[in-house]
């Protein structure tokens, strides 16, 4: 499965968000460390759901990297999150 999806039904499953966007941005990292032929290693998620509720930046952050845990060891080199409630 790509990471990509693998991404989206994890936070899916666990946050149950109002939205929710995985972004592939691995074509913008040609060349960089961590960057793979084959992408999916660079990505970028937006997401908006209730179970950020009275939580801030940092802690909504924890939580999504607590989430991927096993796909930040392995598959990503980079993630950048952008949550709110």
């Amino acid at each position: 499965m790509q990471v990509r999806l693998i991404i989206q039904n994890k936070l899916e499953k666990v946050f149950k968000p109002h939205t929710l966007n995985v972004i592939d941005e691995s074509y913008k990292h040609v060349g960089h460390i961590g960057y793979r032929p084959e992408g999916e290693t660079h990505f970028r998620v937006e997401m908006k759901s209730t179970a950020f509720k009275g939580l801030n930046r940092l802690e909504m952050q924890r939580q999504v990297f607590k989430v991927l845990k096993n796909e930040m060891n392995n598959q990503i080199h980079a993630l950048s999150l952008h949550l709110s409630e």
